[in-house]
Parts: structure tokens; C-alpha cells; sequence
């Protein structure tokens, strides 16, 4: 039973902090009709839709398709690595940073693993980590953080997309050149990886489920633009899946779901608190982006961007400042986490190898985008 337990706490870290947060701050304010105005209910019926349709996608294994195909025609170290990162950059934007990473970082070991490239693991890895946190900044739907700071904000989609699109792409930049420095000399000469294992023929059930979920993506997606109500969506999603996926259904992520709650509740119940609320309001307000990217390293991107939004209406700051914020430390975007454990899992890498090459990469690149904050005024 202890063993259970400690096993939940540590997969579910954030989670019991959050709820541990909230608890406390429960006892400080008493329950009453405030707090049914807490929770972001739209926000939550939003992530539980395009969390449910990646993951069916996921388990059907579309993307992994996709990455088998791209990597089986490289044909050099070099090409392999900027077809390993350049997947999970784009991927990113549409199917999240946590997803993109769960998906292509054992596509990328097996691949290493099979052509005698293991020692490139980490230097592999991380970039695509980095790539998946910088990639999934450009859309509303890339991650968790910005699909609850694009609700909050009232942004238009336009709007939000064309605040980020600069930073991707001098981030996408950065990239190349990190992949041009740790690969220059191996431009040539990369062991065969085109003989793979080709993908056997769908079925028709199969091709029922890809239809199913490429609809249901699009609906969630014109949901997130606020062309068709959220709750609509989030009730055909669940019904959809009850009906010819329980699988999927089944393995939602439910822990975020409940992290964001708790965390709502949390920061609703520290608003109500005047002295928590006036010194808090006064901290972030003197330089909300470098408080976002600060309290990010510490407890994570998504943690923060709810926590500072009860202090700061400057959204274009916590949007930009969470987003970099995922740089850093391990623990600043759980993405960063999840390629952790599976690299360091595969007995390729060990783990102080793993956390020197990533430490060195995401300090870079946040010192590199926060300097281009000052220097072009992004946020």
C-alpha cells in the first residue's frame, strides 16, 4: 500500500502539490458561493478535448507513422537528428509538447539504439525537448499553459498567434544552429536506417477511428476559436469515445484536469486573502514576464501561468514569460520530465550525462529568447 502511494506522489507530483495548495488555502477561506466562480470550466472541457482526440490518435500510432516515414530517409547523422527535432517542433504546435515528446523521443532511441549512434542520445533528446517547448508556443492548442492564458485573455487567435510567431521563429533558428554545431561532422556516412520495418495495412476499423478523430479534432479546434460551444464538443468527445474507444477514454489525462482545479481553487481562494493579494499584485506587477519565467524553474510553466494570472492583467507577459519559462530547469515544463525518464530509462544515456547536456542547452537558449525580450520588447 505504501509503495502504491509513494508511486502516485511521484507520478503525480504536481498534482498532490496542488491539491495539498489547495487545501490549505481552503482553511483560510471559508466555503461560500465564491467558490463556484472559481473554476474555468470552458478551459477544462476545451483541454479534456483535444487531450482525448491526441491521445486516440497517439494510440493509434498516426504519428509515429509519420516520424517512421520522415526518419527512414535520412541519410546522414545530421539529417536524422534535424528530422527528429523538426517533427517534434511541428507536431508540437497541433498535438502538444507532452504529447510530441511521449511519441517521437522512442522513436528517436530505437532509431540511435539500431544504427550505432547511442552516443548521440542526449544531444538528440534535449534539442528535441527544447523543440517541443519552443514549438509548441505558436498555437493556443500547443500547450496546457497557453490554451488557459488564451482563454483568460480574451485573445483573439490571430492575435495570439501573431504575438508568438516571432520568438518561434528566431527559436526555430536557434535550433538549426544547435543542430549545425553538434553535428558538424556528420554531414555524411550515417549508418542505414530506410531498411525499418514497414507499418502493416489499417483495417477497416482502424480507418474508422482515424476519420473519428480527425473530426472530432476539427470540432475541437473551431471550439477553441469559439465557433462552436465547448461543452457541445467535450459531451459528443466523451460520448464518441464511450461508445468505440474506451481505451482512449480511459487513459485521458485526468491528473492535469484535476491540477488545473485545484490549482483554480487555489489561486481564487489567495485573491480573496487582501494582504496575499496586495503584496503578490505588487511583486509580479513590477516585472510580470521575469516573474512568470522565475516561478516557472521552481514549479513549473503551468502551475505559474495560473497561479500569476490572479495578480496581472499584462497576459501578453504571462504568456510569453510561461512559454520560455518551460526552459531551464527539468521541472520547468513537465515535457521536459516526461523525455527525462524515457531517455534515461533506455540505458543509453545516464542521467548526470543527461542533465549536464540539458542544463547547458535550455540555459542557452533562455538566456538567448530573454535577451531578445529585452531587446524587441515581445513582452
Amino acid at each position: 500500500m505504501l509503495e502504491k502511494v509513494r508511486a502516485f506522489v511521484s507520478k503525480e507530483a504536481v498534482l498532490v502539490v496542488a491539491v495539498l495548495a489547495a487545501a490549505v488555502s481552503c482553511a483560510l477561506v471559508p466555503f461560500d458561493e465564491g467558490y463556484a466562480s472559481y473554476v474555468d470550466w470552458h478551459t477544462l472541457a476545451l483541454l479534456f478535448c483535444l487531450m482525448a482526440v491526441v491521445t486516440g490518435l497517439r494510440f493509434m500510432g498516426v504519428m509515429r507513422l509519420l516520424g517512421s516515414w520522415a526518419v527512414s530517409r535520412a541519410s546522414s547523422m545530421r539529417t536524422l537528428a534535424f528530422a527528429l527535432v523538426a517533427l517534434t517542433f511541428v507536431s508540437s504546435m497541433a498535438v502538444t509538447n507532452d504529447v510530441a515528446l511521449i511519441t517521437f523521443v522512442p522513436l528517436a532511441l530505437v532509431v540511435l539504439s539500431e544504427t550505432g549512434e547511442g552516443r548521440h542520445t542526449a544531444s538528440v533528446v534535449v534539442l528535441m525537448t527544447v523543440a517541443a517547448n519552443l514549438g509548441s508556443m505558436l498555437l493556443p492548442v500547443g500547450n496546457p499553459q497557453n490554451l488557459f492564458l488564451y482563454r483568460a485573455s480574451g485573445m483573439g487567435f490571430l492575435q495570439f498567434v501573431l504575438t508568438m510567431a516571432p520568438i518561434v521563429a528566431l527559436s526555430a533558428a536557434m535550433l538549426v544552429a544547435a543542430l549545425l554545431i553538434v553535428f558538424q561532422g556528420n554531414a555524411e556516412g550515417h549508418s542505414d536506417c530506410a531498411s525499418r520495418k514497414k507499418p502493416s495495412k489499417s483495417t477497416g476499423r482502424q480507418g474508422f477511428l482515424f476519420v473519428s478523430y480527425l473530426l472530432l479534432f476539427a470540432l475541437s479546434i473551431m471550439a477553441v476559436v469559439g465557433l462552436i460551444d465547448a461543452f457541445a464538443v467535450a459531451a459528443l468527445v466523451a460520448s464518441a469515445l464511450l461508445f468505440f474507444d474506451r481505451r482512449t477514454l480511459a487513459k485521458v489525462d485526468y491528473g492535469l484536469l484535476l491540477t488545473f482545479v485545484a490549482l483554480f481553487v487555489f489561486v481564487g481562494n489567495m485573491a480573496r486573502i487582501p494582504a496575499v493579494h496586495e503584496v503578490l499584485s505588487a511583486l509580479v506587477g513590477i516585472a510580470p514576464f521575469y516573474a512568470a519565467v522565475g516561478s516557472s524553474q521552481v514549479i513549473s510553466n503551468v502551475p505559474a501561468a495560473v497561479l500569476l494570472s490572479g495578480f496581472t492583467n499584462d497576459w501578453t507577459a504571462l504568456i510569453v514569460g510561461t512559454n520560455l519559462g518551460g526552459l531551464g530547469t527539468p521541472i520547468a515544463s513537465m515535457a521536459s520530465l516526461i523525455s527525462l525518464k524515457i531517455a534515461t530509462a533506455s540505458g543509453l544515456v545516464g542521467k548526470r550525462r543527461y542533465l549536464a547536456v540539458f542544463t547547458a542547452w535550455n540555459v542557452a537558449f533562455l538566456v538567448v529568447l530573454c535577451a531578445a525580450n529585452a531587446v524587441f520588447g515581445w513582452a
